[in-house]
């Protein structure tokens, strides 16, 4: 079976760069009849907090995935030991004492000396009499994972062949002097017991790779398929970021977006694919193939958002919105799709609503008094249906010689107040002949 995994640092809302990986892992997940696992990667416990855990759920649900499974990093640290404990046993892990001020002065005297600032290992050269002396002034090992030094090939579904060659990159440290994980080793302890099958994210990632296939092969586990997608990037270029509060997803739902216009441009910018309005999420999993997705950067742009949630509304049908329209109070199929076509977000539907409700500040030019009052003297009588507008429009042009804007016009903001709104020939029906009448006076 095919699983996936999202593995989000609850260390702040998501934004549009993190949905990216949240909707393709999504999308192959249902296309593949797989599972999806959200995995909180939290355990950086001075930064992470339960509230950001929520709000990541929260903002997930509202673009439309609903997970599996839910696990959280922080209550799996008994798995993180005992591969710990293997790596040590095998002499993969070993520790090293190194300040963070001793190896900044290394990283530059290699840069001096025109060498790669890389860790020179030194720590495997310590005997237990030298870690002994070094405990007991109080320094307290991390522990380093030795890598193979050798190139790392891997096949990923993306970008296709990649080589990461381990030999020109320092041991990572897995576990940190307090005994804390960094992200590398839970990660992959992690995806060997929940047997993770892809692991489809950033292409910042590729160079992690490499060394993550080494400790997978070192536990012993299964090594996934890799799929390396481009990264989103705002209009100038620039990456999104969670201290900067970049287009969080929290923020796009309160300015009144579309989850799946929102879902649709964090995953079909950069690729071949149109942005265009799709039915369902499930709609784009069958159509989003891996070679569709570019190899360039993928830059989102704000009006692409905007003219695209527009798109969405206008091709909403009245069996999706009554829901919503009745939460504002608003029912009809026919003022739905009067006013759909003028909505840029879906609440602006009860300010263009007033329209046919009322209260309307009418709008009447000193030089059209008398064309408005003989309009209100020529006003059909009811019943009024869709050929209403034409039939009083017509005795208006007979009656008055007027034609094209210098009539229609005056109507319009007299009867709505604004240039711009619903066509008059479908208004006038809702509006009745009585609100009309009290709007040309």
């Amino acid at each position: 079976m095919t699983i996936v995994r999202y593995a989000p640092s609850p260390t702040g809302r998501i934004h549009l760069g993190n949905a990216r990986p949240a909707l393709l892992n999504w999308f192959f997940a249902r296309a593949h009849g797989g599972q999806y696992v959200l995995r909180m990667d939290d355990t950086d416990l001075a930064r992470s907090t339960r509230e950001s855990a929520d709000g990541i759920e929260v903002d997930l649900t509202w673009l439309g995935i609903t997970p599996s499974l839910l696990v959280r990093q922080s209550e799996r640290t008994a798995l993180y030991d005992a591969a710990v404990a293997k790596l040590k046993a095998s002499g993969r892990l070993y520790p090293a004492y190194e300040t963070e001020d001793e190896l900044d002065r290394r990283r530059k005297r290699a840069r001096a000396l025109g060498k790669p600032p890389i860790y020179d290992r030194a720590a495997l050269n310590l005997t237990d009499a030298d870690r002994a002396k070094l405990e007991a002034e109080g320094r307290k090992p991390h522990w380093r994972f030795r890598l193979d030094g050798k190139p790392v090939h891997f096949e990923d579904l993306i970008k296709g062949p990649q080589t990461v060659n381990t030999a020109s990159m320092s041991d990572p440290v897995l576990v940190r002097g307090d005994g804390s994980y960094l992200y590398t080793l839970p990660s992959v302890v992690d995806d060997i017991d929940l047997a993770i099958t892809h692991v489809i994210r950033g292409e910042d990632h590729v160079s992690n790779t490499g060394t993550q296939i080494e400790i997978f092969e070192a536990l012993g586990g299964r090594v996934p398929q890799f799929a390396h997608h481009n990264l989103l990037t705002d209009a100038e270029g620039q990456g999104f970021s969670k201290r900067l509060g970049s287009l969080s997803i929290s923020d796009l739902r309160e300015q009144g977006y579309e989850s799946i216009a929102v879902a649709i441009m964090a995953t079909l910018t950069g690729t071949a694919l149109p942005i265009e309005a799709y039915a369902s999420l499930d709609e784009i999993a069958q159509k989003l193939a891996f070679s569709a997705i570019s190899h360039g950067p993928a830059r989102f742009d704000p009006s692409e958002l905007d003219s695209l949630n527009a798109r969405i509304l206008h091709a909403m049908s009245y069996e999706t919105a009554q829901p919503r329209l009745a939460k504002l109070g608003l029912e009809g199929e026919d003022l739905w799709l009067l006013l759909r076509n003028n909505l840029a977000k879906f609440d602006d539907v009860a300010e263009w609503a007033k329209l046919i409700t009322g209260p309307v500040a009418s709008v009447i030019a000193d030089e059209d008094r008398d064309f408005i009052a003989t309009a209100r003297d020529l006003l059909p009588a009811e019943p009024w249906s869709l050929d209403t507008w034409a039939q009083w429009t017509d005795a208006l042009k007979a009656s008055t010689g007027r034609k094209g804007k210098t009539l229609f016009l005056p109507l319009r903001m007299a009867l709505t107040g604004r240039h711009d709104g619903p066509e008059l020939k479908s208004l006038l029906p809702l509006v009745g002949r009585k609100a009309c009448l009290d709007r040309l006076l």
